[in-house]
């Protein structure tokens, strides 16, 4: 089985053959971004395949791994594999368009729309929130707040059941003041499937206390998205499904990508636990932006080449989008506009989303810098899928050792 630390080793004994994976994206980066991807050759895709594959099979196939898995350099695909069933019960295969909820990458999706307006002239990144929701409940937060984690919201995943985040003061071990939160009880639950209205209907009407001020702090709020996907509806006219099938995932020939949304209910198929317990359909299983984009490993590569084209938005609308915007806590992780971030200079930095919902984990893990990327979908919870990203170490050369945000 290849140990980590071998690739340095092979890397460096392949390159002395000839074949250099990183010579095309070190010596033009910008011409890869702007003007199309470098080829790969036959040489370099044996090179990638073989030893992904021994890294595959020990990290994943050997730990219980039901899903999709897809690993691109320079947009074409160097390692692809379909593993168990989309239905456990009905025993259909997975196959290439087999469909996974993809849970917070999701929020990879909304937020380029949002950048799409804005290119448009359509909103403002500083415009307030209640401009395109008058009924807002929540002054002084911004588009970009929202987009940030940085609006202060509480958490609708856990008002509409009935609870909330409650930050108090405490001391540690030395002595130190510091800021610790608990989980309390609040007012009655919602009841039934919730739209992303009925989650804003339920701030009007409880206004459950904001865990901070608007820009005070970073914490990563599904809120927020549920509430940026109405703004895309005020200002598109057009339900949050229909509005990113006619503006991403059409016209990039994403075929097999959808929003689930209410009227999916009847075609709903579970996902699940690592002991193979299917997940009924609940209550909070209908808002989507934060969530609830299904897609397939090759829908989101084609995505992901749209990202490094510039063609739903532009490269220079994107770089804002990976730059990272919380600095109160130090630390190699951050997030910008949709994306998280591991920013560790002087190496390039990280951007990905992972995402868990219910048995759903998915990883959408891009390393710009060597224009590579790593997608991971399963359907079986299985923690080992996070972990499992760090088999991008094959496009840089050298082992990560990164534990990125699940």
């Amino acid at each position: 089985m290849l140990s980590p630390k071998m690739i340095p080793l092979l890397t460096f004994l392949v390159i002395g053959c000839g074949a250099n994976p990183h010579k095309d994206t070190k010596e033009s980066p910008k011409k890869e971004v702007h003007s199309g991807f470098s080829p790969v050759s036959s040489k370099e895709k044996a090179y990638y395949a073989n030893l992904i594959a021994q890294e595959y099979d020990k990290n994943l196939l050997k730990r219980g791994f039901n899903g999709a898995i897809l690993m691109a350099k320079n947009g074409e695909i160097v390692f692809e594999d379909y593993h168990g069933y989309i239905n456990l019960k009905t025993k259909e295969p997975i196959t290439e368009s087999s469909t996974f909820h993809i849970a917070s990458v999701s929020k990879t999706f909304t937020a380029t729309a949002i950048l799409k307006l804005m290119e448009e002239g359509k909103l403002s990144l500083e415009d307030p929130v209640e401009k395109y929701i008058p009924s807002f409940p929540y002054p002084n937060i911004t588009i970009k707040n929202l987009l940030t984690h940085r609006s202060g919201l509480p958490k609708y995943d856990h008002f509409m059941d009935g609870t909330a985040t409650q930050a108090y003061q405490t001391k540690n071990k030395k002595g130190k003041t510091i800021t610790r939160y608990r989980t309390v009880r609040i007012n009655p639950g919602f009841t039934g499937f919730a739209s992303n209205m009925d989650v804003l209907q339920y701030m009007i009407k409880y206004h459950p206390a904001p865990e901070s001020l608007p820009d005070k702090r970073y914490s990563y709020c599904n809120t927020n998205y549920a509430m940026l996907a109405l703004v895309a509806e005020q200002i598109s006219g057009k339900s949050f499904p229909e509005f990113m099938q006619e503006t991403i995932f059409a016209p990039l020939g994403m075929t097999h990508t959808f929003i689930f949304s209410q009227k999916d209910i009847a075609n709903y198929i579970p996902s699940y636990n690592y002991n193979k317990a299917p997940f009924a359909l609940q209550k909070l299983d209908c808002v989507y932006g934060d969530k609830n984009v299904y897609s397939t490993v090759r829908d989101l590569l084609l995505w992901d080449k749209a990202l490094y084209l510039g063609t739903i938005v532009s490269t220079k609308t994107l770089e804002m989008a990976y730059q990272p915007y919380s600095f109160e806590k130090r630390g190699e992780k951050n997030y910008g506009l949709g994306w998280h971030l591991y920013v560790h200079p002087p190496e390039p930095t990280i951007v990905y989303h992972n995402g868990w919902w219910h048995g759903n984990n998915a990883v959408f893990k891009r390393l710009v810098a060597d224009t590579a990327t790593v997608i991971i979908l399963g359907n079986k919870f299985n923690k080992n899928i996070y972990s499992a990203g760090k088999m991008s170490s094959v496009f840089t050369g050298h082992p990560d050792t990164t534990l990125l945000d699940e």
